[in-house]
């Protein structure tokens, strides 16, 4: 497993981190409590030892399964936790609040969660463009020094408003969307994460799946999946996403002897100081695991990919719908 250290920190953690958004149901069609530890536990088996998770994630009930699956494997001196602070929710809706004495209380909930006293990074999860971003930052400054936290990232955050942060805050860390088919931040975020010494979390390195190779035509989602109301997993958007799916696929054996979800993930790892968040619910789900590790795509190789994207995606669309309200409820 390759490594990296988060920004100017000392967190050092694996380069393929387990995203746990599925595991907290909402959102995901339910979970499965059982399955899910067992999907935690092997991941760290395999060499995962970043598992990234937030409060938002099925209400408080990702943290907690991650918090019950490595209190009782003994794993909490084997892995990093990165969970987020900046999104709470009221009667089921969910919103921004990035203030102060908020931030205070999402810690201690999430320590609770994860039966954890230190949390190795802290994120931003989406701005709060109602709170001033220097409160933010000095809140979770002061709880770096004091040693509640190891590590800061920001996640959804432009460069301006990473400027904004990190005149008041030691920034580490900053976690956008980005695979494959989802790439706005070449233009912005990656090269200022790399000109400015940031780690890149990658979350859907697979693009909720996409670039798993395991979708069909006729697959269905159901209930509260987010899918649902993802433009990409629509009408002709998803055949052309899935035509692509398929020259990736067998570009990827031709070129590396690799499945289309190994490609996937190194792609992410060869763009630059990346970190690839997989949302694995099964155990099984990660055996192809290795097969990201250890190799590079070459020129030609590259070359191939952007060819299959630009013939296969007519009508590409973007990640925004993820987007929670700007506004906070009244009351709140």
């Amino acid at each position: 497993m390759e490594t990296i250290t988060i920004g100017n920190s000392a967190v050092v953690t694996s380069r393929i981190g387990l995203g746990t958004w599925a595991i907290g149901g909402w959102m995901w069609g339910g979970t499965d409590e059982a399955e899910s530890i067992a999907t935690i536990q092997s991941a760290v088996a395999r060499g995962i030892t970043l598992i990234d998770t937030a409060p938002v994630y099925g209400f408080g009930r990702s943290e907690e399964i991650v918090g019950k699956a490595i209190k009782e494997g003994g794993l909490r001196d084997k892995v990093q936790l990165a969970t987020k602070l900046g999104l709470a929710w009221k009667d089921g809706k969910v919103f921004r609040d990035g203030r102060g004495t908020r931030i205070r209380q999402d810690l201690e909930d999430s320590l609770r969660r994860l039966r954890t006293d230190r949390i190795d990074l802290y994120q931003v999860h989406w701005p709060d463009l109602e709170t001033p971003l220097e409160e933010t930052a000095e809140t979770l400054e002061t709880l770096r020094q004091e040693g509640k936290i190891l590590s800061i990232g920001v996640s959804n955050f432009s460069p301006s408003q990473m400027d904004a942060f990190r005149a008041v805050a030691r920034l580490d860390a900053v976690q956008p969307p980005y695979n494959l088919f989802e790439r706005g931040i070449e233009t912005s975020e990656l090269p200022y994460a790399t000109r400015t010494g940031l780690t890149v979390l990658s979350y859907g390195a697979l693009c909720r799946g996409l670039l798993s190779g395991r979708m069909l035509a006729d697959t269905v989602f159901e209930g509260d999946d987010l899918r649902r109301y993802d433009p990409k997993f629509n009408g002709e958007h998803f055949t052309q996403y899935l035509r692509a799916v398929e020259e990736l696929r067998e570009l990827a054996w031709r070129r590396y002897g690799k499945s289309v979800l190994a490609l996937a993930l190194r792609w992410v790892l060869d763009q630059g100081p990346t970190v690839a968040l997989w949302g694995a619910r099964h155990p099984g789900q990660l055996d192809p695991v290795p097969d990201a590790m250890g190799w590079t795509l070459d020129a030609e190789g590259k070359m191939e990919i952007e060819d299959v994207l630009t013939r296969c995606i007519r009508s590409p669309v973007g990640p925004e719908f993820m987007a929670p309200p700007l506004k906070r409820p009244e009351l709140v």
